[in-house]
């Protein structure tokens, strides 16, 4: 089983694949849940992704090394929100939107990631600019359904996700153009943090993003592993170095 989870072989890179395509339609599916009025048939597929969730869950708890610390771990806590929402729907129904905390989950996608930079050219290249644009969609993801959480009942203005998303990317891109505000105590707090810490964090992530291409090769001298395709010195200590390139 730990094969499957960290191995290297093609039948173990095919079971993440597997795993990361059930993440991401799980996550379409939660979101275009928002949008309807939730009919019995729903309730059978909550049920049937609850019972995924909690064989991955106790899978990747029987392999775990440190099994005290994997229940800690944030991802881990993320999918035990999403199973108890799956499973008492009525219970929680005024957080049943933490579903969206999956996306969290394609953070754990590291050893994807690991497949997919051996295999090709353009990911291996490229490596820093995908998980950045991955984090910065989880990011978006899970500030958007908090949001959607402490308003939806509360502030007509948010009947929706594209509502609580819409707040979300003008406030990160301080656009804010004010037609939707957060209401009540909960509400401002929520948009304080999201102000002082998400706008922060949301401009680090786009900066990554489009910052200058740079390619990993570790400096012998100062160690710094980020240098221009073309450097032939360290910019830190000067040092002559030997980046391989495909003569591009």
């Amino acid at each position: 089983m730990k094969e499957l989870y960290v191995g290297k072989s093609r039948r173990a890179a095919t079971f993440r694949y597997c795993l990361l395509a059930f993440d991401v339609v799980t996550i379409i599916f939660f979101i275009l849940a928002s949008f309807v009025e939730v009919p019995l048939w729903f309730l059978v597929i909550d049920l049937i992704i609850a019972a995924v969730l909690i064989l991955d869950v106790a899978a990747r708890f029987w392999i775990a090394d440190r099994k005290l610390r994997f229940i800690i771990q944030p991802i881990t806590i993320a999918d035990i929100i999403v199973i108890a929402t799956l499973l008492a729907p009525a219970l929680v129904e005024n957080f049943a939107f933490l579903r969206v905390m999956r996306a969290l989950r394609l953070l754990r996608s590291y050893h994807v990631m690991r497949d997919l930079r051996l295999r090709y050219g353009f990911c291996r290249k490229n490596e820093d600019i995908i998980e950045s644009v991955v984090n910065l969609i989880v990011f978006v993801f899970v500030v958007t359904a908090l949001v959607f959480v402490f308003q939806v009942r509360t502030n007509p203005a948010i009947q929706n996700y594209v509502d609580a998303l819409y707040f979300t990317v003008t406030t990160l891109t301080t656009t804010g153009f004010g037609d939707i505000t957060l209401q009540g105590e909960s509400g401002r707090l929520l948009a304080i943090i999201i102000m002082v810490l998400g706008v922060a964090l949301f401009l680090r992530l786009v900066q990554t993003i489009f910052r200058p291409e740079k390619v990993r090769y570790r400096c012998p001298d100062c160690g710094l592993n980020r240098h221009d395709l073309d450097a032939i010195h360290c910019k830190h200590c000067g040092r002559v170095i030997n980046i391989e390139t495909e003569g591009d």
